[in-house]
């Protein structure tokens, strides 16, 4: 699910670390959400 995945080839430092960063931050956000999705299965589990 990239954004623009052709934008990058143009090669603009900036545009290009926006996507980076983005990227980063969705990364980071699902790997928040599946730890949190974790923990509560794990506090269901032990009900």
């Amino acid at each position: 699910m990239r954004r623009f995945p052709h934008l990058v080839r143009f090669s603009d430092p900036i545009l290009f670390q926006e996507l980076t960063m983005a990227d980063v931050a969705f990364v980071v956000t699902m790997i928040g959400v599946f730890a949190l999705v974790a923990l509560i299965a794990k506090g269901v589990a032990k009900l």
